[in-house]
């Protein structure tokens, strides 16, 4: 009892620190504290810049499993900043067609506008799904879930190669899958890992893997595109038994993180579409710290990742 208190005491810190931008701006100025933290991030990532993540991909494609890749970022306040990044994006998007990768793109509206305003994140996201790639919308903070869910309701409208990221973990997502299946999008179904007010969200345990399974078995059933994005064996294995049982074969697809149990990927590919998320960039900071938070037990590999 003594160390699972200690793990979600870890995770708590975790994830307050992924969001404290002072404690962010601190190590991006302290070289030696970059360094060190990095050898930890690279099991997470793919590189820095957008040429070896292609190799990182192609490398993935080539033992018969899709990616999506994501230019990591959030929390943009400039405008002129936010269209830098989509730049980046349209790069990623135009090499993922002339390179013929089996590739969508995943994305965080924090990262293209939302914090300038609602208008620019829609107006850049729009851009970016007109290069006709699929583009997944992912998680952000609860603070900023009503935001994301109204501007891919207005983009979704037009474009039908746009989906989105549910945490399970939030009690309002119930409702929110519900409002949600009335578009074609893919929907994204993850665990949850940010900080959220209290009584908001359910606690990692076997009520929240039930309404996980609950939320999946409603795509899957009303065969709706669904992506199942856990590591969770359990979850994974009785996803595949709903799978045998109702005769399901289509419109699914199982997803692992990049540098987590991504040999359990590649041996559900036997039988199943899976995809690997991607990250590059510089800013994995904030990634580093809820791969973490996801799973407290990773900060010991990541003590060895720093050391060895």
């Amino acid at each position: 009892m003594e160390m699972e208190n200690l793990m979600k005491g870890a995770s708590d810190a975790l994830k307050k620190a992924a969001v404290n931008e002072e404690a962010k701006s601190h190590l991006l100025s302290n070289r030696p504290l970059f360094e060190l933290l990095k050898k930890a991030a690279n099991r997470f990532i793919a590189g820095e810049e957008l040429a070896e993540t292609i190799e990182r991909v192609q490398s993935i494609n080539a033992r018969n499993v899709a990616c999506t890749v994501d230019f990591m970022g959030e929390s943009i306040r400039l405008e002129e900043e936010a269209n830098q990044v989509v730049e980046e994006f349209l790069s990623l998007a135009r090499a993922i067609k002339t390179q013929h990768l089996n590739s969508t793109i995943s994305l965080d509206l924090s990262h293209i506008g939302l914090e300038v305003s609602r208008e620019l994140a829609l107006q850049n996201l729009q851009r970016i799904c007109e290069e006709g790639i699929e583009v997944m919308i992912s998680a952000e903070g609860f603070e900023r879930t009503d935001q994301v869910i109204s501007t891919y309701v207005e983009a979704a409208k037009t474009y039908p190669n746009i989906g989105i990221t549910l945490q399970a973990y939030f009690h309002r997502t119930v409702g929110d899958l519900q409002e949600l299946m009335k578009y074609p999008g893919k929907i994204r179904i993850v665990k949850g890992a940010f900080s959220a007010p209290g009584g908001t969200y359910l606690e990692r345990g076997k009520e929240l893997s039930k309404r996980y399974m609950d939320m999946v078995e409603r795509l899957l059933l009303a065969d709706h595109l669904c992506s199942i994005a856990t590591h969770d064996e359990h979850i994974q294995v009785e996803v595949g038994n709903f799978l045998q049982k109702t005769g399901k074969t289509e419109n699914y697809e199982y997803e692992s993180l990049l540098g987590i149990e991504n040999e359990r990927i590649f041996t559900l590919n036997e039988q199943h579409p899976t995809r690997i998320y991607v990250v590059y960039g510089k800013e994995w900071y904030l990634y580093l710290c809820n791969r973490i938070a996801e799973n407290p037990a990773n900060l010991f590999q990541a003590v060895v990742d720093m050391v060895g």
